[in-house]
């Protein structure tokens, strides 16, 4: 299929293209990676009257560290997270996670905050922002606003981002010395959407769990923190007792959807495997025993 008509304009400076969402609104849309808006462009999925060019804003782009706090342009290429050496030794969690995003083309071209933005419930970097507790920096004409990720992803495709705001930089706080991470996602092909997916981070004390947080995706219209496993799961020994009272507290976190992918019980099945998973490698990556 073809895209449907529409206007183009490269914008020459973040308040240009700040002006131009003011004037267009919810018939805009931006172009950053393209990765995602092309093939709905050309599926007319997406049929705005005016694409945003936002690729020539290098003030977007780039990786740093600001004390505690790793920040990332919305406009970095996902190859550059992957590539990093900031990212790699404060955010191990994104590292591990980057390989799974897509195929190297797509990584190549795509932005990390067009994934975030985009909020796709298959999307590896939400589930990252949210385990990890990263603040998403927006701005409009009017100035800038912190939105936490956990009160960004509302649910399919939508955020708190409103229709005239630009999503500018990602603050993640770097990864306590003591904490660990664990990303797994399965899907049918290395590459392919996910059909099930976990972010793992927190403390591990011998086979303690403590302040562990656990982000699902893929299943659910969005990344969820499943609260009612992370209860059953922190100060608990990691054990088999442990494992079959999370995988039974994780039923009133999830409600998967059933689509092509799978069943909604085969997804809930799935995530309760990865969540044995996760805590497996957690414990084993602290130094643990099993």
């Amino acid at each position: 299929m073809k895209a449907p008509k529409f206007s183009y304009v490269r914008a020459d400076s973040v308040e240009h293209a700040l002006e131009l969402l003011d004037k267009h609104g919810d018939d805009a849309r931006i172009l950053a990676g393209g990765q995602s808006l092309m093939p709905t462009l050309n599926m007319r999925l997406s049929q705005p009257e005016i694409l945003i060019d936002i690729n020539r804003l290098n003030e977007l782009k780039g990786i740093s560290l600001d004390g505690d706090t790793v920040v990332i342009g919305a406009l970095t290429r996902h190859v550059e997270v992957l590539n990093s050496d900031i990212v790699s030794a404060h955010l191990p969690l994104v590292t591990e996670a980057m390989p799974y995003v897509a195929h190297v083309a797509i990584r190549n071209r795509g932005t990390i905050g067009g994934s975030i933005a985009l909020s796709d419930p298959a999307a590896e970097m939400p589930a990252c922002a949210l385990a990890l507790g990263a603040t998403l920096v927006v701005q409009n004409s009017g100035g800038k606003r912190e939105i936490p990720a956990e009160q960004f992803f509302h649910g399919l495709y939508e955020t708190a981002r409103a229709e005239n705001e630009l999503l500018v930089e990602i603050r993640f706080p770097s990864q306590k010395k003591d904490n660990v991470s664990v990303f797994m996602e399965l899907s049918r092909r290395h590459g392919d959407y996910a059909i099930a997916g976990i972010c793992a981070y927190g403390k591990v004390t011998g086979e303690t769990i403590d302040d562990m947080r656990l982000v699902y995706f893929a299943s659910e219209d969005r990344p969820v923190i499943g609260e009612h496993a992370i209860a059953a799961l922190n100060g608990h020994a990691w054990s088999e007792e442990t494992k079959d009272a999370v995988s039974a507290a994780l039923e009133n976190d999830l409600d998967p959807m059933a689509n092509l992918n799978g069943s909604a019980a085969m997804k809930l099945h799935l995530q309760k495997v990865l969540t044995g998973r996760a805590m497996d490698t957690a414990v084993s990556r602290a130094g643990g025993t099993l």
